[in-house]
């Protein structure tokens, strides 16, 4: 199960980021706003495009999500191996994205720290916008 909705939620995802389902999209919109005059713009009518939208939204946001979630878990490992694979890195680091928010800011903290005042951050922020 798992694998056919990983499969069918990305093949449905990078279909919508494509110019083609916009398209589509629009079309139907177009379609419905004709439409508006031969029904005198009912409530019905109004209820046909809000159930619509509604529906593919409430679909579109787990579909989405899901690939989020798989595109995030292979970058994360994807980084866990270039922390692994570096002579001299901290691989402590590896798995850190299971910490509480409150745990991840006491690191980014102390690496801040590690990595100099605000002065220095300062001035290495400035080089990279002057190479610009």
């Amino acid at each position: 199960m798992d694998r056919i909705f990983a499969a069918l939620s990305h093949r449905i995802a990078s279909w919508a980021g494509q110019p083609l389902a916009f398209i589509l999209a629009a079309m139907v919109i177009l379609l419905w706003l004709t439409t508006g005059p031969l029904f005198h713009y009912s409530d019905t009518w109004q209820l046909i495009i809000n159930t619509g939208t509604t529906i593919v939204t409430f679909l579109m946001v787990f579909l989405i999500q899901n690939a989020q979630n798989r595109d995030g878990s292979a970058i994360q490992a994807k980084l866990d191996e270039l922390i692994r694979a570096m002579e001299g890195a901290r691989n402590d680091f590896i798995g850190i994205e299971h910490l509480t928010e409150a745990d991840l800011e006491r690191i980014k903290v102390i690496l801040e720290r590690e990595c100099g005042d605000d002065t220095a951050h300062r001035l290495a922020i400035e080089r990279l916008i002057d190479r610009r």
